[in-house]
């Protein structure tokens, strides 16, 4: 079945509301969006919103890749040969991981409908349902308290803090949620590259009393290595991120044990083929997986749901990201219902243009 056009734009996302995290403050998001049309009428779509400081590309060169490069190149093709299409695409491109999820959700999307099957179905589904944590950014502690009140009215029992600025005003944080809610919460908390290694043991510190699930990518990826001077009781509660984006990466981390916990994003990596390549190491090491996003369309945030679903070593997910759109191209893919996220049943990846 021939691919008979492809068509690339992008749009700019409002936020509800600005957040902060170590590094700036987010209002807006960029998504780049990729529609794919077959023969006989089926149409898929693909997204992307890859971090520039994070993996080297920004919105703006996934829009170019996909115009210059992959929609000429993709018409004509044949759908079930998507995986070779999203091989070809890798060595075409390489080190273009918003360009690589943007095809690689497209295809998938569109070969699960061809196929009349979601495509979690297609890999073999493991999970049905897992709770998904909720973020709260760097906020003043009157705010934070607001935010995970506002937050357990709508049923969630995860809560992940931004963190990384300063250890002491962190720790408090969970000390007062914690007195707060008392153990309603699960409480993970990401410093996005934020502490050194000192800072994060003085957390660490600070929190014995009240520990939290998981702590996300507590040093620059630079300068993880550090990480293997600590007890390995420790190290099996942190949650690589940064550092982690391809399967290179994950079995050098997995070789070093500096991580106990891998966070995927379908952005770091370049979609649902290469996310499985990380699983993969991740599960030879015995290491648990961790499911993440950027603020991102429903579309991908359901990629990245299908793709955890059909690995059976998934733990976390933090698939939170379309949550805090105001407007969106698609809607539908997912359910959520007290904090707990599910696929529908729906063939490819389960949502519809709006």
């Amino acid at each position: 079945m021939k691919i008979i056009e492809a068509k690339a734009f992008i749009k700019n996302l409002r936020l509800k509301k600005p957040y902060t995290i170590a590094r700036q403050q987010i209002e807006d998001v960029e998504n780049v969006f990729l529609e794919i049309k077959l023969e006989n009428g089926i149409t898929g779509i693909g997204a992307a919103n890859p971090e520039f400081e994070v993996v080297g590309e920004s919105p703006a060169d996934t829009l170019i890749n996909l115009e210059n490069e992959i929609v000429p190149w993709l018409t004509g093709k044949d759908i079930r040969s998507f995986n070779a299409l999203i091989d070809s695409v890798n060595t075409k491109l390489p080190h273009k991981p918003g360009t690589l999820a943007c095809l690689d959700i497209a295809l998938h999307d569109t070969f699960g409908k061809f196929i009349d099957m979601p495509v979690a179905d297609f890999y073999g589904r493991c999970h049905h349902s897992l709770p998904t944590s909720v973020t709260i950014g760097i906020l003043n502690m009157q705010q934070t308290l607001e935010e995970a009140t506002a937050f357990k009215a709508l049923g969630f029992r995860i809560l992940k803090l931004k963190t990384g600025v300063s250890p002491e005003e962190d720790a408090e944080k969970v000390i007062r949620l914690r007195e707060k809610f008392g153990n309603y919460f699960t409480i993970r908390v990401d410093a996005n590259t934020g502490y050194t290694i000192a800072q994060l043991q003085h957390f660490i510190n600070l929190t014995r009393k009240q520990p939290v699930e998981l702590i996300e990518q507590p040093l620059a990826a630079s300068h993880d290595k550090a990480l293997e001077n600590l007890p390995f009781s420790t190290r099996k509660f942190l949650a690589a991120d940064e550092s982690l984006k391809d399967a290179a990466s994950a079995f050098a981390l997995c070789k070093s044990e500096r991580y106990g916990i891998y966070n995927i994003k379908l952005m770091k990596c370049g979609g649902i083929k290469s996310a499985f390549n990380i699983a993969s190491v991740v599960e030879s090491a015995g290491a648990k997986l961790f499911w993440g996003c950027n603020d991102e369309s429903i579309i991908s945030i359901t990629a990245a749901l299908h793709a955890a679903y059909a690995c059976s070593h998934t733990r976390y997910i933090d698939l939170d990201g379309s949550f805090d759109l105001a407007e969106d191209i698609v809607e539908g893919g997912f359910i959520v219902k007290d904090g707990m996220m599910s696929i529908t049943n729906t063939p490819g990846l389960g949502f519809k243009k709006i």
